[in-house]
């Protein structure tokens, strides 16, 4: 296996799950899973991070037996083999991540444009979240230490305004603003799920440091099982902290800045501040953990010829995948709007998640998984699958047909670069290593 040199610690790795989960997701989705269930909010995360336990105990013991630096990629292989089915699903989770460090990025931007001077240009925000990503592109060519180092610092900063908004904004609740009286049917909270488990879906990023961990078979599963955890209890207590101070209009009305509008009322204008300032921290160290990750799920793939070979070539401590996908970032960052591209890249991944749970129960043997727990995963994310795309289909139905795009697209640069290669393949780790699938 391909190894830095360079060790990610057990805290090191909670660190770099809960950097990734806590970026973007919590002050972008919030008031957008508020418009849809309003004071509810807090049940929609309870069950969002349930669905995120059973995926983070699938791809946990997928990790501990097959602890290679792809991650999904390495696991969608030794479930279905090396063939057209596993290389398009691996291409398009690489370009959906792409698409949420995107995301992130433009957040990042919006954020620090917010605390500048009014009157400050918009196109501000491409060029800072450009620079983000630019500087953490240089962190990550330090390597795996380097990369852990600054997530353990950024994660501390932010996690500690959180939290301390959190436990100051429940003393200040209003409970009736949290009445089950006002929550909306329950199929309104659980088709809100497909957007509260996107908060979560960052947690993957630990698979992809297994082969920088001493013992990936103990360290990964606990690693990410207790990122998990901690996160969704800084979910749940922030939205309860939010929808218990403000009224769902209110959020709704500020959602792409929630958490900081949240603030005035207990802490003024510097609370707004402070927690606009956390939400910076927020999105530097989600971007830090995902270009970790995009580098080593590109090196994968490049390795099994469904990249470029350049994408694997050494540069510093990283890899030169590293380089061609922050460049991508930027490009993306600059161009497009990718506010419609977050919900279908939401999607995707949760349709990702599925089918490789799916393919974890033909692996069964060597990972030994609870049956019953990986086809828990599977229905769970089925139906998060399958009630988000009910409510796009009654919001905006033509996003529907972006993801079948997006696939498609896979295929095609999944097809044509075997073609060009005529590469064959094999699995990473020992395991199931057939062709064809």
């Amino acid at each position: 296996m391909h190894k830095s040199g360079q060790r990610v610690s057990f805290w090191s790795a909670v660190a770099m799950g809960i950097g990734a989960m806590v970026g973007a997701g919590i002050f972008a989705l919030l008031g957008a899973a508020g418009a849809i269930v309003g004071s509810a909010v807090w049940v929609s995360f309870v069950i969002g991070g349930l669905i995120a336990l059973l995926s983070g105990y699938s791809f946990g013991r997928l990790g501990a037996r097959y602890p290679a630096a792809g991650g999904l990629v390495e696991y969608l292989v030794q479930a279905y083999g090396v063939g057209r089915f596993s290389g398009t699903m691996s291409v398009t989770m690489y370009l959906g991540a792409l698409v949420a460090v995107s995301l992130v990025a433009r957040t990042f931007g919006t954020y620090a444009v917010a605390l500048m001077p009014v009157g400050t240009p918009q196109i501000m925000v491409s060029v800072l979240a450009a620079l983000v990503i630019l500087a953490f592109m240089v962190i990550n060519l330090g390597g795996a230490k380097a990369m852990a180092r600054a997530e353990n610092i950024v994660v501390l900063i932010k996690m500690s305004v959180l939290v301390a908004f959190a436990a100051i904004g429940l003393i200040f609740v209003d409970p009736a603003q949290l009445a089950p009286a006002s929550y909306p049917p329950a199929p309104m909270i659980l088709y809100s799920v497909a957007i509260t488990f996107f908060a979560y879906e960052g947690f993957r990023v630990i698979t992809n440091a297994a082969e920088d961990m001493a013992d990936p078979a103990r360290t990964l599963p606990r690693a990410i099982m207790t990122a998990i955890g901690l996160v969704m209890v800084i979910y749940v207590a922030l939205a309860i902290a939010v929808f218990g101070n403000l009224p769902p209009e209110k959020v709704v009305a500020a959602r792409d800045y929630a958490l900081a509008e949240a603030a005035r009322p207990v802490f003024g204008q510097a609370g707004f501040t402070i927690v606009a300032v956390a939400a910076l921290f927020s999105t530097a160290s989600a971007i830090n953990a995902a270009l970790y990750a995009v580098t080593n799920v590109t090196y994968e793939m490049a390795r099994k010829g469904e990249l470029p070979a350049i994408f694997g070539e050494p540069i510093g401590h990283s890899r030169e995948g590293l380089i061609v996908s922050s460049a991508t970032i930027v490009l993306l960052v600059v161009l497009f709007d990718l506010s419609a591209i977050a919900v279908i890249g939401a999607l995707t991944m949760l349709f990702i998640h599925m089918v490789t749970h799916i393919g974890h129960l033909r692996l069964l043997d060597q990972t030994g998984a609870s049956r019953g727990l990986i086809w828990l995963a599977v229905l769970a994310n089925a139906v998060a699958v399958t009630l988000g795309g009910w409510h796009l289909s009654t919001t905006n139905p033509g996003l529907l047909l972006w993801i079948v795009g997006f696939i498609t697209l896979s295929f095609i640069v999944e097809t044509g670069l075997h073609a060009v290669t005529g590469r064959k393949v094999t699995a990473r780790t020992p395991g199931q290593q057939t062709t064809g699938n």
